[in-house]
């Protein structure tokens, strides 16, 4: 069991550790709201890590199969949505205007919406599920109910602790960002970069 959680946690920080997309987003998404709300988004893609590890610990050679034609589509989707995140962060930023006034401005995502929003792109990316699996099959698969939910849990616990790390990053980096213009720069340099990781995962 210790054998196998080791394997789970290493495995977490594999998947996790790589900041894309969704890592930007995370950071973005709390230093401009607050860190409750990142906190939660961030257990949303722990929550997704895990599930998949969970996933490919107990399906093994049989989930790449059923994932492989349907990887494409959902990565497109996933970064449609991705798009849609960058364009209304770059859009309410753009509504708050440097001298003070503001214009319409969308209501910050609550901490539960937040958890789901987070959820929803990671589940989207079967890259996760392929990762996991592979790493399952090359270890010879997890034997017993316990070895593959200790495997699970250890991919949760350290996606969790590095997700967890890059919302208390940007919740340090709002507070550093107080004014109007650096919170209006941080916004539109985040929507760009969420943008651009976004447009290569079409390429890709």
């Amino acid at each position: 069991m210790s054998a196998a959680l080791a394997a789970g946690l290493l495995a977490g920080l594999g998947v996790a550790v790589p900041v894309g997309a969704v890592g930007a987003y995370l950071a973005s998404l709390t230093a401009r709201t607050s860190l409750r709300t990142g906190a939660c988004a961030a257990l949303g893609v722990a929550t997704a890590d895990g599930l998949y590890a969970l996933l490919a610990a107990a399906g093994g050679a049989g989930l790449a199969p059923l994932l492989e034609p349907v990887a494409r589509p959902l990565r497109i989707v996933s970064a449609l949505v991705l798009l849609a995140l960058a364009a209304r962060t770059a859009v309410a930023a753009l509504r708050v205007r440097p001298g003070g006034g503001a214009g319409p401005r969308a209501a910050p995502p609550t901490p539960a919406r937040a958890f789901l929003t987070l959820l929803g792109i990671t589940l989207l990316n079967p890259l996760t599920v392929l990762y996991f699996a592979a790493l399952v099959l090359g270890g010879g698969g997890r034997d017993g109910a316990t070895a593959r939910a200790a495997f699970a849990l250890g991919a949760f616990a350290a996606s969790a602790a590095w997700q967890l790390l890059l919302a208390s990053g940007g919740a340090l980096l709002g507070r550093a960002l107080t004014g109007p213009r650096g919170r209006l720069l941080t916004a539109l340099g985040s929507a760009a970069l969420v943008a651009v990781l976004a447009v290569r995962l079409l390429l890709d």
